[in-house]
C-alpha cells in the first residue's frame, strides 16, 4: 500500500503518461520540479524529492531553480522586474517595456532611504555573522544598533560596511562574546580605521539611547579563547588565568596595555612550564601580536610572581 501511495504522489519521469490525463500528444517538460505538457499547460506530476545539483552559470540556475524567489525582509513585497518576457512566457512589446520601466522608476522614488539602507545593510550583516559563527541573540543586538544608526542617518557620505561591522562589534562586547576587532575587520574586509571611527560614534550616540553598556574585553576571557585555538589543556589555561591574577594582585599595571599581549604571554608561560610547549610565533600568530610584544610582557608578569 506504501509503495502505490508513493508511485501516485511521484509517478515516474519514464513512464508513458496517458493520453486521457492530458491532449492526444503530450509534450512533457519539468519545470520548477512539475512534470508540465507544454501544449495545454496541465501539471502531470510532481518531483517532491530529487538529488540537487549545484548551478554554475545563469542557464542553470532558472533551469534548476525550483522555488519562487524571496520575500524581502523590508520594503514592498511586490517587485517589478527587469525582464524581457511576462508570466506565460511571450515577449513584452516596446510600449509595454516602457511601461513596466516608468511604474518601475515610480515604485522606486515611492520607497525611502531607509528601506533602501535596510535592503543593501541586513543581508551583508546576516554574511558576516554566519562568516564568524556568531550567535543569534548578538545578530539581533547588532541590528537593533544599525537600526537606530540608520534612523539618526549617521551613515550619509560614510562607509555602511563599516558601521555593520562596527554594530556587531559593539553587540559583541555588550554580551561580552570572545572576538577581537581585527576578527571582525577581517571578516567584513573593512580597514581597522573606517571600523573604530563608527564604533566610536555608536558607543558614544547609540548606546546610551539603547541602556546598553559597552564592556571592554579583558585579558582573561581571552585566555580561554587562545588556549582552545592552540589546544592546551585546562590545566595549562587555569595555570595561566593563576599567573595573571597573582601577578595582578602583586601590582602589575594593566592600564594601557594590550589585553591580547597579556593574554598570549601568560598563556606562552604557562605551556613552557607544562610538557605541552608552544612557540612563541605561533601563540603570536594565534593572539594576533608580535613575539616582541609578547616577550616584554612576559618579562614584566615573571617579575611580579
Amino acid at each position: 500500500m506504501n509503495n502505490n501511495y508513493k508511485d501516485r504522489l511521484r509517478p515516474n519521469a519514464n513512464s508513458p503518461v496517458e493520453s486521457d490525463s492530458c491532449c492526444e500528444s503530450p509534450m512533457v517538460e519539468s519545470r520548477d520540479g512539475d512534470n508540465v505538457c507544454l501544449n495545454c499547460g496541465m501539471i502531470i506530476g510532481r518531483n517532491l524529492v530529487g538529488n540537487e545539483r549545484r548551478a554554475y552559470t545563469v542557464e542553470e540556475v532558472n533551469k534548476r531553480r525550483r522555488t519562487e524567489p524571496r520575500w524581502r525582509e523590508f520594503g514592498p513585497r511586490t517587485m517589478l522586474p527587469n525582464s524581457k518576457i511576462d508570466s506565460k512566457g511571450r515577449l513584452i512589446g516596446a510600449k509595454g517595456k516602457t511601461l513596466f520601466s516608468r511604474l518601475s522608476k515610480i515604485q522606486n522614488s515611492l520607497i525611502s532611504s531607509i528601506e533602501r539602507n535596510f535592503w543593501e545593510a541586513k543581508p551583508k550583516l546576516k554574511m558576516l555573522t554566519s562568516k564568524m559563527n556568531i550567535p543569534e541573540h548578538i545578530k539581533e543586538t547588532a541590528w537593533k544598533i544599525y537600526s537606530v544608526v540608520a534612523k539618526k542617518k549617521l551613515t550619509m557620505g560614510r562607509s555602511i560596511d563599516g558601521f555593520i561591522a562596527a554594530s556587531l562589534y559593539a553587540a559583541i562586547r555588550v554580551h561580552e562574546f570572545p572576538r577581537l576587532l581585527e576578527e571582525v575587520c577581517e571578516a567584513s574586509m573593512t580597514p581597522r580605521r573606517t571600523v573604530h571611527r563608527s564604533l566610536g560614534m555608536i558607543v558614544k550616540e547609540v548606546l546610551p539611547e539603547l541602556h546598553l553598556k559597552y564592556k571592554p574585553i579583558t585579558a582573561e576571557q581571552l585566555v580561554f579563547r587562545f588556549g582552545n585555538d592552540l589546544q592546551l589543556p585546562m590545566e595549562t589555561q587555569k595555570m595561566a588565568i593563576n599567573m595573571l591574577v597573582q601577578a595582578s594582585k602583586n601590582g602589575l599595571l594593566r592600564t594601557g596595555k594590550d589585553p591580547k599581549g597579556l593574554a598570549a604571554s601568560v598563556i606562552y608561560m604557562a605551556a613552557k612550564a607544562s610538557n605541552c610547549r608552544k612557540t612563541q610565533a605561533e601563540v603570536s600568530e594565534v593572539a594576533k601580536v608580535t613575539e616582541v610584544t609578547l616577550r616584554s610582557r612576559s618579562k614584566q608578569i615573571k617579575n611580579k610572581l
